[in-house]
């Protein structure tokens, strides 16, 4: 999800509310404790150079119970750091602490936004031999002559 469709929820939804993708809620009490633009230059395992840029949204949740993100405060936030950071209308990447801090792409269900789990991948995989699909192999074509391990055969 892209800043600009963040900041169109915010100004028709009436609460702030996170989940995860199984269900579990941020606690209603959090905190958005930074908002942020983080560029990423690396080399991929193919030697080609990358760069990747996204927003940063960090969630917190403390002790304080009664605290509530209002949609209008976050939107001021996001704005505020647009101009401060000349954020762009990048991909929104949502850190947030369970066991340890994860990081979440977004989505929206119409409700609530959705932290959704990100995923590891190589960014090479022609040049690593790695097949984009598992080929599909059918037993019946797979040749059974030279294997030992059929009816007659001597491996039993």
């Amino acid at each position: 999800m892209k800043l600009s469709q963040v900041k169109n929820i915010l100004k028709s939804v009436e609460a702030v509310n996170f989940i995860l993708t199984d269900g579990t809620s941020v606690p209603e009490h959090f905190h958005v404790t930074e908002v942020g633009l983080i560029t990423k230059n690396f080399i991929d395992c193919g030697g080609t150079v990358r760069k990747e840029t996204v927003v940063n949204f960090q969630l917190w949740d403390a002790n304080d119970f009664e605290h509530r993100l209002k949609p209008q405060k976050l939107l001021n936030i996001i704005e505020l750091s647009e101009k401060v950071l000349g954020i762009e209308d990048f991909e929104i990447e949502v850190e947030y602490q369970a066991q340890t801090i994860g990081k979440y792409d977004l989505d929206f269900n119409g409700n609530d936004f959705v932290l959704l789990d990100k995923k590891t991948a190589c960014l090479a995989q022609d040049q690593c031999g790695i097949p984009s699909e598992k080929p599909k192999v059918r037993l019946s074509d797979m040749n059974t002559e030279a294997s030992c391990c059929t009816p007659g055969g001597s491996c039993c």
